[in-house]
């Protein structure tokens, strides 16, 4: 079912969420950013690594970054960079890591994004993750070139 980049989604299993994040990988671009915020729990990782693997290939690993804070993956299409901001404390720390560069050259999936403050990407789809039980909820808003953008989900 095509579904536009804009609202809320409900996610009963992590497989929901892995599948959210393909479905988003479909419709990602370059230059773009998907910036996933949440507490501890909600999916950020589950939804960064499906969207790697539809990029990249079912087989790879894609762990989160939190130590090394960016990974970065080689796609068909245009690198995308994985950056996981849990440790940083200063917004600008996210520059010094290649986010610009990273955005210049490709695309980047962003956990904790809101550390970033106001140096978050202009065309970039914000999705916010929350718990509700067992099930996870996925608010979507879209920014820049992702608005009015639909994706198969």
């Amino acid at each position: 079912m095509i579904v536009p980049a804009d609202g809320d989604f409900r996610l009963d299993r992590e497989v929901d969420t892995a599948r959210l994040g393909a479905a988003v990988a479909g419709e990602l671009k370059a230059h773009e950013a998907v910036c996933l915020s949440g507490p501890l729990g909600a999916g950020k990782s589950s939804l960064a690594r499906g969207l790697i693997r539809a990029l990249v290939g079912a087989d790879i690993e894609a762990p989160s970054p939190t130590f090394t804070l960016v990974q970065t993956y080689d796609t068909a299409r245009f690198p995308i960079a994985h950056f996981d901001l849990y440790r940083l404390e200063r917004p600008e720390e996210a520059l010094e890591l290649g986010l610009d560069d990273a955005l210049d050259e490709g695309a980047a999936v962003i956990e904790w994004a809101e550390k970033l403050g106001h140096h978050l990407p202009a065309d970039r789809l914000d999705i916010e993750l929350t718990i509700e039980g067992a099930a996870r909820r996925a608010r979507l808003t879209p920014h820049g070139a992702w608005e009015g953008r639909a994706f198969e989900f």
